[in-house]
């Protein structure tokens, strides 16, 4: 049976108030979860540093474009990029580490939840922001290599971050740094490194390189969102 729209309302004028006021009852407490959990991001976010993160990932991506105005040589133009995706995952890694340590991981529940989303949301903003600087300029290898780059390192970091500690990530990309730059020097001097594992050597189009790095990044951010950095308390 269909209701009549031009029927009269015959509830009672306390039923009729007390029906509004359950409504605004549920408007005002959805606005009121969504406003803690606004609040508890940024919390999250203020303790770990993001911010300065951010500000560390702007620099990195400024830095790059201003390096790239310069000419350089096929080495040259091979090895800036990767300077930078290094340091820019090094400042990722930074936020890993928690300033309450082991008591954290007991009372946090959402802790998962919001590791997850910091790590994602710095990797693709540490992307967008790099591809972005090579935008117009000669940035060797592209956006791929942007991107597989940025996810391999990054995932390293956090698997350092969740074995050695949250201060101590950055060591993990730092040296692969050091691995990749001598990749890309036997590819002039010899023999050439081949192996995908060294990913910044291969080209930006190499599936087997690719994969590497995304599995490396997939463990690091399966890791980390788990059992987070490998911080005491007090540390």
């Amino acid at each position: 049976m269909t209701a009549d729209p031009h029927a009269q309302d015959t509830r009672g004028p306390d039923t009729r108030a007390a029906g509004t006021l359950a409504a605004d009852a549920r408007i005002t407490s959805g606005a009121g979860q969504a406003r803690t959990g606004l609040r508890l991001l940024w919390r999250h976010a203020a303790s770990r540093r993001v911010p300065a993160a951010v500000a560390a990932i702007a620099a990195c991506a400024i830095g790059l474009r201003l390096a790239l105005i310069a000419h350089w040589d096929a080495y040259g133009a091979l090895q800036l990029p990767l300077v930078f995706e290094t340091a820019a995952a090094a400042a990722i890694v930074v936020t890993t580490a928690s300033p309450f340590g082991e008591p954290e991981r007991v009372a946090g529940g959402r802790l998962p939840f919001l590791r997850l989303a910091t790590a994602l949301a710095l990797t693709a903003a540490a992307i967008g922001a790099l591809a972005a600087a090579g935008t117009g300029a000669h940035l060797a290898g592209g956006s791929l290599d942007v991107l597989r780059n940025m996810a391999g390192l990054t995932g390293l970091g956090l698997l350092c971050a969740a074995v050695l500690g949250g201060s101590l990530g950055w060591a993990g990309p730092a040296c692969y740094l050091v691995a990749g730059v001598y990749a890309l020097y036997t590819q002039w001097h010899g023999p050439a490194l081949t192996t995908p594992w060294i990913w910044p050597a291969r080209p930006p189009h190499d599936l087997g390189a690719a994969l590497c790095a995304g599995l490396v990044g997939l463990l690091g951010l399966a890791l980390f969102t788990m059992r987070g950095a490998r911080d005491p308390a007090g540390e």
